[in-house]
């Protein structure tokens, strides 16, 4: 996997990879240009930061010829969404959500991914947005403003499949952090999606992401962020994420690049792809004294048996 290097934030007047609410209203009017990257029943949420524009994770920002939810689309369909939202390449981003930080991580991620590093995350959206006390508006039907001149410029290794991802778990240098509640890692609770089976990736650690965040939705200070990495993956600096369908993975990302982690993959396809029916194996209960089904893709518990 590469190695992902720090994004140059402070040429685009950002702080860091994630910016406060009130750092974001004293800057209105100075080119930074929004996105609302809501998804599921908050997309097209009655209310946006004034000029936000969609960034729909689930309309035309997904390949939907993808088997999978939320899959990264390409290059070319990359560029054409955001020229077609006004995107420049010379543009300041903040993407935002109406959960907190939520898929607006995905969102962020998948700039970076794509070659742009002039992108934050709004910490807290909406929500913190609000309760700041700043102003919000209707949402329009749509964006109908110029076109903009974004050329996607993809980074290999930044979002991955299923086959670096076992190539990660065999890797004692590398930790596969999944994104998911400790009930759907532990096999515990049933997945939303219909046809999956329940647990985890073996040799994979939980690490729910709504630990690292604070109530309310905000992101935890550095150092707890950091306390909280550790203590999943240990002295790893190569770390993996997964999650349902690759947009809470990106919130562990967005952690771990607060945190000062380097070496940063998303998995595309998430439990979305590992979790259907196939030779993949999937173990359930806790991570600490699991057997491991080698390619025949059986359900195993913490005793080996199927």
């Amino acid at each position: 996997m590469s190695a992902t290097t720090p994004p140059d934030l402070a040429a685009a007047g950002l702080p860091g990879p994630l910016v406060g609410a009130d750092w974001l209203a004293a800057r209105r009017g100075e080119g930074v240009v929004l996105f609302d990257a809501s998804v599921g029943a908050r997309r097209g949420a009655a209310a946006r930061l004034p000029g936000a524009r969609p960034f729909d994770l689930d309309g035309e920002l997904s390949d939907h010829t993808s088997a999978v939810p939320h899959t990264m689309p390409g290059a070319e369909e990359f560029t054409e969404a955001l020229r077609a939202l006004g995107v420049d390449d010379t543009d300041t981003l903040v993407v935002y959500d109406a959960q907190g930080v939520y898929s607006s991580a995905r969102a962020w991620w998948m700039l970076r991914a794509m070659g742009f590093d002039r992108v934050a995350v709004l910490d807290g959206g909406l929500p913190a947005w609000i309760a700041a006390g700043h102003p919000v508006e209707p949402v329009p039907a749509a964006y109908d403003g110029p076109r903009g001149t974004f050329t996607a410029r993809p980074r290999p290794g930044l979002i991955v499949d299923a086959d670096a991802v076992t190539a990660a778990l065999a890797d004692p240098a590398a930790a596969v952090l999944d994104a998911r509640t400790r009930e759907r890692y532990a096999g515990t609770a049933p997945e939303p999606r219909p046809g999956l089976r329940g647990g985890h990736m073996p040799g994979s650690v939980s690490l729910p992401f709504g630990e690292l965040q604070r109530d309310g939705g905000t992101m935890r200070p550095v150092d707890e962020l950091r306390t909280a990495l550790e203590a999943a993956a240990g002295d790893r600096e190569q770390l993996y994420f997964a999650c349902g369908s690759g947009v809470t993975a990106c919130v562990l990302a967005l952690g771990a690049a607060l945190a000062g982690y380097r070496d940063l993959a998303v998995y595309d396809g998430s439990w979305s792809e590992w979790g259907q029916p196939s030779e993949r194996p999937v173990a359930t209960g806790e991570a600490t004294g699991e057997a491991v089904g080698q390619a025949t893709g059986e359900v195993v518990g913490e005793s080996g048996s199927p």
